[in-house]
């Protein structure tokens, strides 16, 4: 099995209880907000700009354009990950789309057509589709796994502050000057991405290659784990409840209610701030607190209080009422979404944390379009407000699956040289402390080599949290 070791740490040693590389973290994190605000602005602007030149089949045929190959893509994503390593799949995607947008800006500087935008749009979704898989192998690679919950509540809420900050600037770029200038800007952003995982990759090897094992084959790592693996596998269950829930009443019921009610389209953008503020808010408390909230509260308290929230939504009888729950119920998401990604992270196997940050991605990107078939066909019959109803009880299955997670142990090959196996944490939150031991394993050199095997005694660990860090 291969194993992934930070690559600030020299081969063999071992980190300190509280060690995260801020230094990279930082770098992750600042470089994502500048990429994410940038392709947020692109976003706005490409979808525009399709509206003024065919309306909303042209937008329709972008979407597809751009989504579809980025869901095909990242059932490979993971493989290609875990066969040639995140710094190679990372380096090259991200320089690709910046040559990509690039070209698309001269292109469409002399053109008014459509295909140049679906061309960039198809090229688009197959490099971001190959590279989230390992985009997702990164914070475990540098920050232990006590520390991710942390670090990965900060990672949420540059998500959260990215469409903020994105969809005005893309707004003024294309009433300002054109989608060319918006493609420019969306390529220098993206330079400043590639020039932040130079620094955060160095040191990152390739994994060894494994005789006899093809991409085909390695392709369905990430449904394989899901089958082997039962906290794995009731994790992916939370996540897609709550991704099918969302999905709908965020796209399409919400405009709908308003419109139905009279309240005026403001009202949506009202909505959706409240949401947003109250999930940014949260991913800060995660930031700083990190296990100080144990798994039970984020996972399960907070999916409980999601569907109980989405089934509230939609019997509101006012803009304000309906924003402040939808504010709480963005306070819950922002902590209940950085932990589903951080017993994730943690209960993988790191030779295959590609594959299995893909099949958790496609949760995500690949429920959207099912959720609005699915629900958009039953609000024909039901009604919008009646299929919202039915929404919130699908999300009532999430909390369910993720306390059935917690029941189950961390698998003994997804423990760290440097840490103990963690227990299940049951129903009621409080920590187990068994004394068993499991086996671990030790990387023989460098970043993703093949692993000595080792066994590691399982000592007696308590949730308390380390110490937060001087400073970030």
């Amino acid at each position: 099995m291969e194993t992934t070791t930070p690559p600030s740490a020299p081969p063999g040693t071992r980190r300190g209880p509280a060690d995260i590389d801020w230094g990279k973290v930082g770098a992750l994190v600042s470089g994502q907000a500048v990429v994410q605000g940038g392709s947020y602005a692109l976003l706005i602007a490409m979808n525009w700009t399709a509206v003024k030149i065919g309306g909303t089949d042209a937008v329709s045929m972008l979407m597809l354009a751009s989504t579809i190959p980025r869901a095909l893509m990242l059932i490979f994503g993971g493989a290609v990950s875990d066969l040639l390593g995140p710094r190679f799949v990372l380096l090259r995607t991200t320089a690709a789309r910046a040559v990509v947008l690039i070209a698309g800006a001269l292109i469409t500087a002399s053109s008014r057509e459509l295909w140049p935008l679906i061309v960039v749009g198809l090229t688009e979704g197959i490099l971001l589709g190959l590279a989230a898989p390992a985009s997702g192998v990164l914070m475990p690679a540098l920050a232990k796994r006590q520390q991710l919950t942390r670090v990965n509540s900060l990672y949420a809420m540059v998500l959260r502050v990215a469409p903020i900050l994105g969809a005005p600037i893309g707004a003024w770029l294309i009433s300002v000057g054109h989608i060319s200038q918006a493609l420019l800007a969306a390529a220098a952003t993206g330079v400043v991405w590639l020039a932040c995982l130079i620094y955060i990759t160095r040191g990152f090897q390739r994994p060894a290659r494994e005789p006899g094992v093809s991409l085909f084959k390695r392709s369905a790592d990430g449904f394989r784990l899901l089958i082997d693996h039962k906290r794995l596998r009731w994790m992916f269950v939370a996540s897609f409840c709550l991704d099918l829930a969302f999905g709908w009443p965020a796209d399409v019921a919400l405009p709908s209610l308003v419109h139905q009610r009279g309240w005026g389209v403001s009202a949506v953008g009202v909505v959706l701030a409240a949401f947003s503020a109250g999930a940014l808010g949260s991913s800060a408390l995660g930031a700083l607190l990190g296990n100080r909230i144990s798994l039970f509260v984020r996972l399960v308290v907070t999916g409980s209080g999601l569907a109980v929230g989405i089934l509230v939504m939609a019997l509101m009888p006012s803009v304000l009422s309906l924003s402040v729950t939808a504010c709480l119920v963005g306070l819950l998401s922002g902590l209940n979404g950085p932990a589903i990604v951080t017993v994730y992270q943690e209960s993988a196997p790191e030779s295959r944390m590609g594959a299995a940050m893909s099949t958790l991605s496609l949760s995500g990107i690949g429920v959207g379009p099912i959720s609005i078939a699915i629900f958009s066909s039953l609000a024909i019959v039901l009604g919008v407000q009646h299929t919202w109803l039915i929404c919130g009880t699908v999300a009532l299955f999430s909390p369910f699956a993720a306390a059935l997670a917690l029941r189950q142990p961390v698998p003994a090959e997804a423990a760290r040289p440097d840490e103990p196996v963690r227990p299940e944490e049951p129903s009621t939150g409080a920590a187990l402390a068994p004394a068993t031991e499991a086996a671990a394993v030790v990387p023989a050199a460098g970043h993703d080599l093949p692993p000595v095997a080792a066994t590691v005694p399982a000592t007696v660990r308590t949730d308390v949290p380390d110490p937060l860090p001087a400073s970030v």
